[in-house]
């Protein structure tokens, strides 16, 4: 009778323990708060937390450092070109600059050039003024034809240097014969026009223009006739013409011959002029004779020098041409040019001599 109760003790027991929630949850937690405390679940979760952030960092961080240097190199390879650019653009803007430059300074140089000849024609056209009032006052009358041709003289030198600058343009430029053709004409077509004025200069007074100052003291020294020698020239002028071909050679060397023997014949027939004027004031100078007569035969053997210097004038016009003929178009323009340099240069050269230091001429 004792044991019924206890068995069922238990039992009562074993079925409320299985049933009651708080009491089981109890269990559970003090379980698990045996076996599974905090530092088991840091020793075992701490691997696996270390291994996903380790390698979300490493993901993080090579994303984050591949990003930028792709970056980067975009923006450098953009930069390079954008600097390149800028380079090139600058360095075209240099040469812009430089080359505008050039052109102001080359077009500075000519107007300077032109003001000067300017200034030069001003100051000779007031010399030749003042040297028509000095005239005037010694003399009490002067040649109005010669004056005139002393100063259109002038104006041609001045304009003669403007058409060979004008020539070295052209013949610098590389342009065709043709074109250079016309500009070559014009030089030999400047010369024509100065042996008309001197064969009108020389109907007025050929003595004058034969010994003239119209040309410097210098300038009469190598002068033959009133102007230059044209066997000579073609002498002096031969070097700028090469290279020549040998029909060139033969040609220049024949006319040079042919204008030797028409200079011989020019100047023996000054010669022989000369001496028929000296023979006739020579004449019966002791005996008195009629001195109004031989003054009248010796003034129409000077008026015969007209005819000699327009046959001086001839021959250079005439070698002038032929030389056209012979050479090309730019060794005519370098003979020209050449020409023009050779007269300027004794015109420099008595301008030299007038200035020199007074202790070279007492010395």
């Amino acid at each position: 009778m004792q044991m019924a109760p206890t068995q069922t003790r238990l039992s009562t027991s074993r079925r409320t323990e299985t049933c009651d929630p708080h009491h089981n949850i109890s269990t559970w937690v003090d379980t698990y708060e045996t076996h599974v405390s905090p530092k088991t679940i840091q020793s075992s979760l701490a691997p696996q937390l270390d291994t996903r952030l380790t390698n979300n960092l490493d993901y993080n961080s090579q994303e984050s450092l591949e990003s930028p240097r792709d970056s980067e190199k975009s923006v450098s390879h953009k930069l390079q070109r954008r600097l390149a650019k800028n380079r090139e653009a600058a360095r075209k803007s240099r040469l812009k600059k430089k080359a505008y430059v050039q052109q102001l300074e080359l077009g500075r140089q000519k107007l300077a050039k032109l003001e000067h000849e300017i200034e030069k024609t001003r100051q000779q056209d007031a010399y030749m003024d003042l040297s028509n009032r000095v005239h005037c006052l010694l003399l009490g009358n002067i040649n109005s034809g010669i004056v005139s041709f002393e100063r259109k003289y002038d104006l041609w030198v001045v304009e003669q240097r403007k058409k060979e600058s004008q020539l070295v343009s052209i013949l610098q430029s590389g342009v065709s014969e043709d074109e250079l053709r016309v500009f070559v004409d014009g030089v030999v077509n400047h010369y024509d026009e100065l042996f008309r004025m001197k064969a009108d200069a020389a109907k007025v007074d050929a003595f004058n223009l034969l010994y003239g100052s119209w040309k410097s003291p210098v300038e009469r020294l190598f002068q033959w006739l009133g102007g230059f020698r044209p066997s000579e020239i073609l002498y002096i002028l031969m070097p700028q013409f090469e290279p020549l071909t040998d029909t060139q050679i033969v040609n220049l060397s024949k006319l040079r011959h042919t204008c030797r023997q028409a200079e011989d014949a020019l100047t023996q027939g000054i010669d022989k002029l000369h001496q028929t004027l000296s023979q006739s004031l020579a004449v019966n100078t002791g005996e008195g004779g009629n001195y109004d007569t031989y003054m009248s035969a010796t003034i129409e053997g000077l008026e015969a020098l007209e005819n000699f210097l327009n046959q001086a004038d001839h021959l250079r016009h005439r070698t002038l041409q032929q030389m056209s003929r012979i050479l090309t178009m730019p060794q005519v323009a370098k003979g020209l040019l050449a020409l023009g340099e050779y007269f300027q240069r004794l015109r420099v050269l008595n301008s030299l001599w007038s200035a020199r230091p007074h202790h070279m001429i007492n010395s």
